[in-house]
């Protein structure tokens, strides 16, 4: 929580928050504490102990007042009392989801939205399910066993994913940003990762160390494919009821080059697919 703040707050200027800069060079990068704490109406002393990690349990109010003056996002703002629960102890406002395959009913759901390529994933980006044209779309994906299919692994860790997505960098800021939302609903298996991804990838552990964080929702990757060329999907996140399990969705209208490339794709599965007349 203390290292989320600094690092907002060396991220927001006097000048984006009305107040004067002042005569000079500023030493501290943004907002100095003392300015941050007259924003959010709480003394200078009670938030050095904020930042400092020496007040373990500031109330709603006084963080809601430090989102408002940080300028933090909706996501952001909620992750800010996620980590302040953590750090006092408190019980969770979302509960840590047990890991567990999906179900049949999701599953029944992937091979519904072909040639669409779908997955199931968890808070932490674990591929638990995918179709036959998700595993297609991410070449390699499906070479991995089981276990290590994870779409930020994968983002950072394999070979194809550099000319795969067409805005890397970008896609691999959503991705980091995802993680940082899991540091709550799934702690171990976070850390897990992160661990292991910044060991073997310097950008993720600078990216990660920019502590951003926002959920993904829908929007727009474009792809360098080997098998169907450039093409752009629209994608979909819907969420599983309670259980901190996802499903990703890409698409295209039908008529459009960009579905009959997605057809081209599920043809290439080796798995039975037949277009509507």
């Amino acid at each position: 929580m203390a290292n989320f703040l600094r690092i907002r707050r060396g991220r927001i200027g006097p000048a984006e928050v009305g107040l004067p800069t002042g005569p000079g060079a500023r030493r501290t990068p943004g907002l100095r504490r003392e300015e941050l704490a007259a924003l959010a109406g709480v003394s200078v002393d009670y938030y050095i102990r904020i930042e400092q990690g020496r007040e373990t349990a500031p109330s709603d109010a006084v963080l809601s007042a430090l989102a408002r003056a940080l300028r933090l996002s909706a996501d952001e703002h909620a992750h800010l009392l996620g980590l302040a629960d953590q750090v006092a102890g408190r019980t969770p406002r979302r509960r840590p989801a047990d890991p567990r395959p999906a179900g049949p009913g999701l599953r029944l759901l992937l091979e519904s939205v072909r040639p669409s390529p779908a997955y199931v994933l968890d808070d932490v980006n674990d591929v638990l399910a995918a179709n036959p044209e998700g595993l297609a779309l991410m070449p390699g994906l499906g070479d991995w066993p089981s276990a290590q299919r994870n779409t930020i692994r994968y983002t950072f860790l394999h070979a194809s994913a550099r000319t795969l997505f067409a805005d890397w960098d970008r896609v691999a800021r959503n991705c980091v940003a995802h993680l940082h939302t899991a540091e709550l609903s799934a702690p171990g298996r976070t850390a897990a990762l992160v661990d292991e991804l910044s060991s073997a990838s310097s950008e993720f552990a600078a990216l990660w160390r920019r502590h951003e964080v926002w959920v993904k929702r829908a929007g727009e990757t474009a792809f360098h494919h080997p098998a169907i060329g450039r093409i752009t999907l629209a994608n979909e996140v819907l969420t599983a009821a309670g259980d901190g399990q996802r499903i990703l969705l890409y698409q295209a209208p039908p008529g459009t080059a960009e579905h009959d490339a997605l057809v081209l794709l599920a043809m290439t599965t080796g798995n039975a697919y037949r277009p509507a007349p």
